[in-house]
């Protein structure tokens, strides 16, 4: 049994029951940890349970008991106590309530009484398993930020009695907002992982995926069928976006007969449908965006003009430096690496993407085309500096190698 897949697949479902039945995170977790210490330990002697989750839930529930009862002040904690009834029933439940757990934690993690960014970032580290570093890379701020920020999230959730459970139709619409920024960043990082030897985490995109279906089957509004959408085009293209020696594959170098055609499918199905019913929200936009990608059949057939169209009303509704970003390399395929590089060199003044190393790496690449070859080499340096994914930075230093060389 490969322990540490199940972690990554499992620890977020495994979490979200235990919380359910403690009714704290801090505690949870620490008896999801044990559960999983003591699978390390026995598996290998025992032998893998008929059901690995099952078995994890189950020993972290008493885990968690046996961490109450160690506790001193049996009058402080006398509530506690009193769940303990509840706590040493058995439990095995079933996939359908494993979905219904981790639906109330995430509608938990994102009550309107917790700031936005504390919303994402709760729930990314307890439903979907992401260490303080990678959110904080993903929310580009220190790590002692977030460390302080995930701390302060429980402590609202726990002083505040926030309920655990999905909220009544009447709000639903209203608290999907964030429910869905939440998936929709798992699926970033999970897509182009922030840190690490691989490129892509799978599982973190297939949970994205499926809970992107889950909250369309909760409520198919127009902009989760648009995330839903979004994510399913961008995921096919997984198979062809890393080589067989792990190394990174560009968008206009691969190789579209990998690309996933059933996803592509239903992703296209999906986005017509938000588009007719809920016009160019965030995600629509986007999805927008990635189904011009997967209609092109090969990459010069690729609407720049169109995707440049696009991105510009996405960075007028939606402004952020990371769409502007996106804006401005569209702009460079559609209209030459001229006027793209001139967006950048503006773009670049604000300051906001200072440490993020596509904006260099962008630029880089816009300069080697140009034939600018030293500017180039030292945009590929500084992106280099930041980056922190191996392959990304396997790619960049490739690239220097060939700028270098072309200089003679």
């Amino acid at each position: 049994m490969d322990l540490e897949r199940l972690y990554r697949e499992q620890c977020g479902r495994v979490v979200a029951t235990v919380i359910r039945l403690v009714g704290d995170f801090d505690l949870a977790e620490e008896a999801v940890q044990d559960a999983f210490a003591a699978a390390l330990e026995q598996w290998p002697v025992q032998g893998e349970p008929a059901n690995p989750r099952a078995w994890l839930v189950g020993v972290a529930r008493h885990k968690a008991i046996d961490r109450i009862r160690r506790r001193t002040n049996f009058e402080a904690k006398r509530a506690e106590l009193e769940a303990l009834a509840v706590l040493d029933e058995p439990s095995d439940p079933p996939d359908s309530a494993i979905e219904d757990d981790q639906l109330r934690l995430i509608f938990t993690c994102c009550h309107p009484a917790l700031a936005v960014e504390a919303q994402v970032a709760l729930t990314l580290h307890t439903l979907c398993g992401l260490s303080t570093e990678e959110i904080a890379h993903a929310f580009m701020v220190p790590v002692a930020t977030m460390a302080q920020r995930l701390v302060r999230a429980k402590k609202k959730i726990r002083d505040a009695g926030i309920p655990y459970r999905v909220p009544a139709d009447e709000v639903l619409a209203g608290r999907l907002e964030a429910v869905l920024r939440t998936v929709y960043l798992v699926f970033n990082e999970g897509y182009a992982a922030s840190a690490g030897d691989t490129l892509v985490r799978r599982e973190l995109c297939a949970e994205a995926i499926r809970l992107g279906w889950l909250l369309c089957e909760l409520k198919p509004l127009p902009e989760a069928r648009a995330l839903l959408a979004l994510m399913l085009l961008h995921d096919s293209r997984r198979g062809a976006r890393v080589g067989p020696d792990g190394e990174v594959v560009t968008l206009e170098e691969q190789n579209r007969r990998q690309w996933d055609r059933a996803q592509i499918g239903e992703g296209l199905a999906l986005v017509e449908a938000a588009l007719r019913e809920g016009g160019a929200g965030f995600y629509a936009l986007q999805a927008a965006i990635a189904a011009l990608h997967a209609r092109a059949e090969a990459a010069e057939h690729t609407d720049w003009r169109q995707i440049a169209v696009l991105y510009d009303i996405l960075r007028r509704r939606y402004p952020s430096p990371v769409t502007e970003l996106n804006h401005a390399a569209a702009v460079a395929m559609a209209e030459g690496p001229a006027r793209g590089l001139g967006l950048l060199d503006a773009l670049e003044v604000s300051g906001d993407l200072r440490s993020y190393h596509l904006l260099p790496a962008v630029r880089a690449d816009l300069l080697r085309r140009l034939g600018r070859r030293h500017e180039a080499a030292a945009a590929y340096r500084q992106a280099l500096e930041f980056v922190t994914s191996a392959p990304e930075r396997r790619f960049l230093e490739r690239r220097l190698a060939e700028v270098e060389a072309s200089r003679g």
